[in-house]
């Protein structure tokens, strides 16, 4: 297998969770895999193989790397938008929600996975690729204290939707992976104790029967998937 034959995934916020949690599964399945992460000193050891870039996705500089890291190796298969901004916790009301914070949440949640598909998309034109924005159910729950958030994802879901009505050679995926054991998910329930969630990897399965077999673009449960599986 040449190099150029591989398929290449680019997963932003790979520096733990879900995005860790899949770029090791690709990596182990014969997949090169461009990975990006605020904190990247583990992942040498973490994903053996890996093409890492330190920084943020709200930078345009950052995503240009990014973008340059994939266009180097020739090829993209697969743009994994998994970085995320929760916002301050505990979780404010919106009476109480510093802007600021609300412009960090939208800059990360909505115009960083935007900017990323611009800048990607002759590549996964190319590879008739897939894209998965990684959202959540607060996007169609409403939950008090989510509003940054969740109204953040819900923008996120249009954007998704709209994109695969523009670009119908991409496979183009909302995906709400569930509740799970993060350390977002923990700052979302300061003090709780969240043992109960599932660990990321247990989702893993679902987003690669996804990509597997892409089915009709739009937004999807990653339980609804590991239902179909079984």
């Amino acid at each position: 297998m040449t190099s150029t034959s591989q398929p290449t995934a680019l997963i932003t916020g790979a520096g733990r969770g879900l995005g860790l949690a899949l770029a090791r599964s690709l990596l182990s399945s014969g997949w090169r895999v461009v990975v990006d992460a605020r904190r990247t000193a583990h992942l040498a050891a973490a994903l053996p193989g890996a093409v890492v870039v330190p920084g943020d996705v709200t930078e345009p500089a950052h995503r240009e790397a990014l973008a340059a890291a994939a266009g180097g190796l020739g090829r993209l298969d697969l743009l994994v938008n998994n970085a995320s901004d929760l916002g301050p916790s505990p979780l404010p009301r919106l009476a109480d929600v510093p802007l600021a914070a609300v412009r960090r949440v939208y800059e990360t949640n909505v115009l960083a996975p935007l900017a990323l598909a611009q800048a990607l998309l002759p590549l996964l034109r190319d590879s008739r690729g897939t894209v998965l924005n990684i959202s959540s159910d607060a996007a169609v729950e409403a939950y008090e204290g989510w509003g940054a958030y969740g109204s953040s994802k819900a923008a996120l879901d249009q954007l998704t939707a709209v994109l695969a009505a523009e670009e119908p050679g991409l496979a183009v995926y909302a995906v709400d992976p569930g509740d799970m054991r993060t350390e977002m998910h923990q700052a979302a329930f300061p003090g709780e104790d969240i043992s109960d969630r599932p660990e990321p990897e247990a989702v893993v399965p679902a987003l690669l029967r996804l990509i597997a077999t892409r089915p009709p673009a739009g937004r999807v449960r990653a339980a609804d998937l590991a239902g179909a599986s079984s």
